[in-house]
């Protein structure tokens, strides 16, 4: 359970990495006040006082800069723990920008209400002034560092104090991990023969209630599953492992994206439910930013594979309001779901001549396939533009995926996922094939340079595109 704290030092220190000098050492006392530190807390404990202090440049907060002192209450002695940050390149001390527009900036990125602003420093290799801005979002307050300067949102982290449970999982599907194209649904049933494909994984970012809500995911689905332990250990015969499913699922994901450098791709939780629709089939509703999994055939959410398809769509939908609003650019997003279910899929999945990596689905299309290997599409066809253009989204999506999956094989996984998703923010919402890969080069030569750009600029003419 989430318990009230005073949080003036936390959350002045919240996201930084803990530099600590000798604690258990003895130190001189802490410097006064005038050399940057500002005393935030006195606390006494059963063996001595402690004394927090916050780090400033200038009379600002320095985010991550702390400085501890502990007196020991039988011997005197001083104990410290030196958290202080080198400010570089004497940053600005006065905003350019009125905190009204930070709010609003922070407001636009969380979702959220902002309820109190403060000019803080921001260290790095520039130190920079920054509005720290605290906004509520309804299920939690998040942070935004919105540079004084510009206005742009450098940073966003929760101050949620986040709960951590465990939950079983297929990861990614019984297919790829038994090596066995011979499953069957079985109208649902678990049996001994899915048993090794099981994982017992650690769900992170969950908010404390029991519900499966947390940062980046959010369980909608009807009677869903509670626990206040935390733990979700169910088999693919209970609602349950559905929704654990997509919430373990869609959260891997944005965490990827974060460690990308990403921050603003779809990162507030992402609504889904996994029982209701007995199609067998599954959508994203922008109009809801919902993500429904079909329960028709194998139930959709127990391939991730598919969980990841649709989280693709959303993806573009918060990167491009209405994005895919003509047969073009609606095929570019079913090509980057598909390619988005490969690139989540090569960290944890055997590429072999049973599951080949760029065969999307593996688990889900047994209900709809008869020969194998089982796919719902593959990332790696042979299609070319325009001559194989057949003027349906899923089909004509078959030539940009396949653009997408060269040019991870020339730039590999980190480089390419993070060109695509770069790109992606400057695609129109009725983009074409032509001006999306223009995009992407564009994207390859600024982050990466020539050679990047030449692999992207060479998978999009094998295509036709370019």
């Amino acid at each position: 359970m989430t318990r009230p704290t005073r949080r003036t030092l936390a959350v002045l220190i919240a996201g930084a990495t803990l530099v600590a000098a000798g604690i258990g050492a003895p130190a001189a006392a802490a410097p006064a006040a005038a050399d940057g530190l500002t005393l935030v807390a006195v606390r006494q404990s059963l063996l001595g006082a402690h004394e927090w202090y916050q780090q400033t440049y200038a009379g600002l907060p320095v985010v991550g800069g702390f400085y501890g002192k502990h007196i020991d209450a039988r011997t005197g002695a001083v104990l410290v723990q030196d958290g202080r940050i080198a400010v570089q390149a004497a940053p600005a001390t006065r905003p350019t920008i009125a905190v009204d527009r930070a709010r609003a900036a922070a407001e636009a990125r969380t979702g959220g209400t902002a309820r109190r602003a403060d000019l803080v420093i921001l260290p790095g290799a520039r130190a920079t002034l920054a509005w720290r801005v605290v906004s509520d979002t309804g299920r939690g307050s998040q942070q935004a560092m919105v540079d004084a300067a510009t206005g742009t949102v450098l940073r966003v982290d929760s101050l949620v104090k986040e709960a951590t449970g465990t939950g079983r999982v297929f990861d990614p599907n019984p297919v790829v991990t038994l090596q066995n194209e011979s499953l069957g649904d079985n109208r649902d049933r678990d049996s001994a023969a899915f048993a090794g494909a099981y994982r017992t994984v650690s769900l992170t970012q969950l908010d404390d209630t029991g519900f499966l809500t947390g940062t980046y995911a959010t369980n909608v689905s009807k009677k869903p599953v509670n626990s206040a332990a935390h733990s979700y250990l169910f088999n693919r015969s209970q609602d349950g492992f559905e929704q654990v499913m997509g919430y373990y699922h869609l959260t891997r994901a944005q965490e990827y994206i974060q460690t990308l450098g990403l921050t603003g791709v779809n990162s507030s939780a992402q609504h889904y439910r996994t029982t209701g629709f007995a199609g067998d089939n599954s959508f994203y509703d922008p109009g809801t930013d919902l993500i429904t999994y079909g329960t028709g055939g194998v139930d959709d959410a127990e391939d991730a594979e598919v969980i990841w398809h649709e989280y693709g769509h959303a993806i573009q939908d918060d990167q491009v309001p209405g994005f895919g609003s003509t047969l073009e650019s609606g095929s570019i997003g079913e090509g980057f779901g598909d390619y988005w279910a490969y690139t989540m899929s090569v960290p944890v999945s055997a590429d072999t001549a049973t599951t080949p990596l760029a065969c999307i689905a593996d688990w889900d299309s047994v209900s709809y396939t008869s020969g194998t290997p089982h796919c719902l599409r593959r990332v790696d066809g042979t299609k070319v533009y325009p001559g194989d253009v057949a003027g349906e989204v899923h089909a004509d999506g078959e030539i940009w995926s396949r653009a997408l999956f060269d040019i991870q094989a020339s730039l590999g996984r980190t480089q390419a996922d993070t060109v695509i998703l770069e790109a992606q923010f400057s695609f129109a919402p009725n983009t074409t094939f032509a001006a999306a890969a223009q995009r992407t080069v564009a994207a390859a030569q600024a982050l990466f340079g020539a050679a990047a750009a030449n692999a992207c600029t060479a998978a999009f003419h094998a295509r036709g595109i370019l």
